[in-house]
This record gives structure tokens, C-alpha cells and sequence, in this order.
């Protein structure tokens, strides 16, 4: 079990440096932007920070949900190509688990992290 572990943490940093390195800029940097535009619609129609709402209205948590995967899901799925492409190129397998876990940090993370705080600022702003 050890020895997995080593090898998960050696392929997740090799990544970084690696064929396709660019991909670490590129994919969270386009969550960023899809985050920002979504997060001033949101504050434009009055609504509340997207995070807190998915995770505090189970009513509308999938709706939500799907607007999102609208956003960023082109975008995940250009991670995991990527990242397959890399494993091919480097290791000559394909590890779905760290493809999965490399495609939800560029694209997915940035996204849900930044939207809700920009809906904020600019609701903030408005008030002024």
C-alpha cells in the first residue's frame, strides 16, 4: 500500500514539470475565467454565492450542479484527455484515478472556489 502511495505522489509532481506541464496554467486559468463571468451574472440577478448554495439547497442543488457542469465540463474534459496523453506519453498506462484527480483540481476546484466570492465582491460593489 506504501509503495502505491509513493508512486500516486511521484506521478502527481512529475506532472508538473513534465510533457503538457502548460496545462497547469492553462485549464485552471479558463475555470478562473467561467467562474468570474458566472459569478457576475449571479450577483447581477440577486443570486447567493454559488458554493454555499449548492451545499446549504438541496431544492435546487442539482440544477445548480448542472449549470456548472455546463461551464466547466468542456473544460474537465480537456484535463482528462491531457492528462491521459501525459500517462501514455510518460508511464505507456493510463491510472483513471489520477486522471480523475488531476482533471477535478485544474477545472472543477478553481471554479467552485472562485464563483461564490465574486458574486459577493460585485454585489458588495453595487451597494456602493
Amino acid at each position: 500500500m506504501e509503495h502505491l502511495w509513493q508512486r500516486i505522489v511521484e506521478h502527481l509532481f512529475g506532472r508538473l514539470d513534465g510533457p503538457l506541464h502548460f496545462r497547469f496554467i492553462l485549464q485552471p486559468l479558463m475555470a478562473v475565467i467561467f467562474a468570474v463571468i458566472d459569478g457576475v451574472k449571479d450577483a447581477k440577478i440577486g443570486k447567493p454565492a454559488y458554493f454555499w448554495a449548492v451545499a446549504t439547497n438541496p431544492a435546487h442543488r442539482k440544477e445548480l450542479l448542472k449549470d456548472a457542469w455546463k461551464h466547466v465540463g468542456k473544460i474537465f474534459i480537456i484535463a482528462v484527455i491531457l492528462d491521459v496523453l501525459y500517462q501514455l506519453k510518460v508511464h505507456h498506462m493510463i491510472y483513471p484515478g489520477e486522471t480523475l484527480f488531476v482533471a477535478f483540481a485544474l477545472a472543477i476546484v478553481p471554479y467552485l472556489v472562485l464563483r461564490g466570492p465574486v458574486n459577493r465582491i460585485v454585489r458588495a460593489r453595487k451597494k456602493k
